[in-house]
């Protein structure tokens, strides 16, 4: 799904693919997804981000990372879904998630 991320100083907005982090209980609950930006920008890897090994089986079109830059959209907001992460790639999505929230 492309999702538009606000920079940080609020300078500028940006469309950008995202993965969806948020449980279905929550989605039921609230009716809003939580979703993390991925960047193709692989010379900016920060803490916390996720280099995806399964890219283009996510339906990506180049090497890509998961960012720890999230967003709360409203479900419809959800354009179309473009791919999809295995398993193996979102438990370590997880992982590094865990990491940058300290949780």
């Amino acid at each position: 799904m492309l999702v538009g991320f606000i920079f940080s100083d609020e300078s500028a907005k940006k469309l950008r693919p995202a993965v969806v982090i948020s449980s279905g209980p929550y989605h039921r609950a609230r009716h809003e997804i939580i979703v993390a930006a991925i960047t193709s920008n692989l010379r900016r890897r920060l803490f916390g981000d996720h280099l995806i090994a399964g890219w283009k089986g996510a339906g990506l079109l180049f090497p890509s990372l998961v960012t720890g830059i999230f967003r709360t959209i409203k479900q419809t907001m959800i354009d179309r879904k473009v791919g999809a992460m295995s398993k193996p790639e979102m438990q370590a999505i997880d992982l590094k998630l865990r990491q940058s929230l300290g949780l």
